[in-house]
């Protein structure tokens, strides 16, 4: 009871150390993180892919209101996983930080600058009484000279560089599908093919276009741009993850045609 009691006001403050050297808030921050929907991103030989779990929790809601892919300027997207909230924050300052590089330096601002900066912004929350960390995590992907560069932010203000991830629910079961799947070889199509079938390797129903979010960075272009739901489809239905609903509603668009 008296270990109970010591771990419930050491979980209290932000800037308070456990004996065992733990921020219990920043670890509840990442508990937080696993509770959102999976985001994924992909680094491929001509870009980014970043795609994403939009469950929609009713018929009635505006799909467009769901929003966890964005962009961050031109050649940067960003895809979130956690509280939605938190991560508008996030983007916002992402956003202000590339119009500040180019402002001052007449240039893009490159992606691992760019995430360190969010992830000091993060870090200032782990140390600052009477607040909380951001209960999200970035997945943040984009090109700098031609070279796809695809990061990680933790609660805990900590960036990572990836080839292939997951954040969110399920990551360690998507994170073993993109272990064994991953070539660095593949182009852009095969990328995006992959984090669909790294996304559907977790559900049981299928995917449906409306139920996903994908964008790309590509490499050769250095622009970012989304998916539409005619793309996706054809992405799905080529990989044979289209939802069984979804296939019987296009098989019987076609008999009437």
């Amino acid at each position: 009871m008296q270990g109970q009691n010591q771990q419930q006001a050491y979980d209290r403050g932000i800037t308070i150390f456990s004996p065992d050297g733990r921020l219990y808030q920043v670890e509840y921050a990442r508990e937080a993180v696993k509770r959102g929907t999976a985001s994924i991103g992909v680094r491929t030989s001509d870009g980014v892919v970043l795609a994403v779990d939009k469950r929609i929790r009713s018929p009635l809601m505006e799909r467009s209101s769901v929003e966890k892919i964005h962009k961050a300027d031109d050649h940067i997207g960003i895809a979130s996983a956690g509280h939605v909230a938190d991560a508008r924050q996030l983007i916002d300052f992402a956003r202000r930080q590339a119009q500040v590089n180019q402002l001052r330096y007449g240039e893009p601002v490159g992606v691992e600058t760019l995430t360190k900066e969010i992830t000091d912004f993060i870090q200032q929350y782990t140390q600052v009484g009477g607040a909380r960390p951001f209960g999200v995590a970035l997945i943040i992907g984009g090109i700098v000279d031609g070279e796809p560069r695809l990061f990680e932010t933790d609660p805990s203000g900590t960036p990572y560089e990836w080839k292939a991830l997951a954040v969110g629910a399920d990551r360690g079961d998507i994170r073993d599908y993109l272990e064994e799947h991953y070539d660095e070889g593949m182009d852009l199509d095969a990328g995006v093919d992959l984090a669909l079938a790294a996304l559907a390797s977790v559900t049981d129903d299928g995917l449906t276009p409306e139920g996903i979010g994908v964008a790309t960075v590509d490499a050769e272009t250095e622009t970012f741009g989304q998916l539409t739901d005619e793309e996706k489809r054809a992405h799905l239905t080529e990989a044979d993850l289209l939802a069984a609903a979804e296939d019987a509603d296009a098989d019987e668009d076609d008999t009437e045609e």
